[in-house]
């Protein structure tokens, strides 16, 4: 009996890390003797192209990772669904998400080309390919070998993509070891789109450590395209310190472009030190441009709170282009506020 329910168990493990594929030549492999290695021997078995795929442990708080097709729930490898393939498992709506993230690679002609991640729970259609499913999957290899698809692939937009891919998959990986490569991309990346993703996700997704990598790369960083980027990066951290690290961009940053790109931002979060920061710079900036654009992010703020500090700007600026500014915007927001502040002037 005992050694019955020992093997129930062990299937049951076995079958709880194969995907939720349908439509798909599947082969189970083990990669426990190493996991670039497995890929390679997975890769080789034929000519035409392939998917192989594995699961590691995922990052808490990474959010949903699936697609829909019109109300099919679940992801079309090779493109859309196959009609009448099996929908999403039924059961309680699990609160904190899928503990795990299926990383997936197309494969043709023996090398690596798209790569996919997708959550645990995520139904998939491979299309009719044959899919390798490889278990016992070190998460540290992992990321190792993401790493290198993220450096082999700088040029041309497909191999951009795949880049994308790879470091989309290595930010879900839960472990210090992601948290690392993404560093180390986001700091020395070859190039600035793989700089500027990595940013993205370790503010998405990587909490305080993330956050103390971008707000450096905002105060430090030489390119003002990356500077750019880091703000939005922290807009999608919640962190305590991202909106001060925004705010101090908004008033010190060296770049005309990046103070104004940082007052945008700010607009959309809507506290109390944004629309400090912003009414600051409409004060003190000493850039007429930056000025311009702090009175745009006034209207990305609720009316209630946007339109006073527009009036404010209309009424007593010293600067005749942000009065003239202010005034252009006030007119483009329908407010029964600008309304009667039009009429008061038109009256004197």
């Amino acid at each position: 009996m005992k050694r019955t329910f020992s093997l129930l168990a062990a299937t049951a493990a076995m079958l709880a890390q194969q995907p939720p594929v349908s439509n798909a030549k599947l082969e189970t492999m083990q990669a426990a003797a190493g996991l670039e290695q497995a890929v390679r021997s997975a890769a080789g078995k034929q000519a035409g192209p392939a998917w192989i795929g594995y699961t590691v442990p995922r990052v808490p708080g990474g959010g949903e990772s699936c697609c829909w097709n019109n109300s099919n729930y679940g992801c079309g490898l090779e493109g859309r669904r196959i009609e009448g393939a099996p929908a999403a498992p039924a059961g309680p709506i699990k609160l904190e998400g899928p503990s795990h993230v299926n990383v997936l690679s197309r494969v043709e002609g023996g090398a690596a080309g798209k790569i996919r991640s997708f959550t645990s729970d995520c139904p998939l259609d491979a299309g009719g390919l044959p899919f390798h499913w490889l278990t016992a999957v070190n998460p540290a290899q992992s990321v190792a070998l993401l790493a290198t698809y993220v450096v082999s692939s700088e040029g041309d937009r497909e191999k951009n993509r795949k880049a994308d891919g790879a470091l989309n998959a290595i930010a879900q990986h839960a472990g210090p070891e992601a948290a690392k490569a993404l560093q180390g991309f986001a700091t020395t990346g070859a190039t600035e789109q793989i700089r500027k993703q990595s940013l993205f996700w370790l503010g998405n997704s990587r909490g305080a450590e993330g956050y103390r990598v971008v707000s450096q790369v905002l105060r430090d960083d030489p390119s003002e395209k990356v500077r750019e980027h880091a703000i939005f990066a922290l807009t999608q951290s919640s962190e305590a310190g991202a909106i001060p690290a925004i705010v101090r961009a908004a008033k010190e940053d060296k770049s005309t472009r990046v103070r104004g790109q940082a007052l945008f931002w700010l607009a959309q979060k809507a506290s109390a030190q944004a629309k400090l920061a912003i009414t600051d710079a409409i004060q003190n900036d000493p850039d007429t441009e930056v000025k311009k654009k702090a009175l745009f992010a006034l209207t990305r703020l609720p009316k209630a709170e946007g339109t006073p500090l527009l009036i404010q700007a209309a009424r007593s600026n010293s600067n005749p282009a942000v009065r003239k500014q202010a005034m252009f915007w006030l007119g483009q927001s329908k407010d029964p506020q600008a309304l009667k502040f039009f009429e008061e002037v038109l009256a004197r």
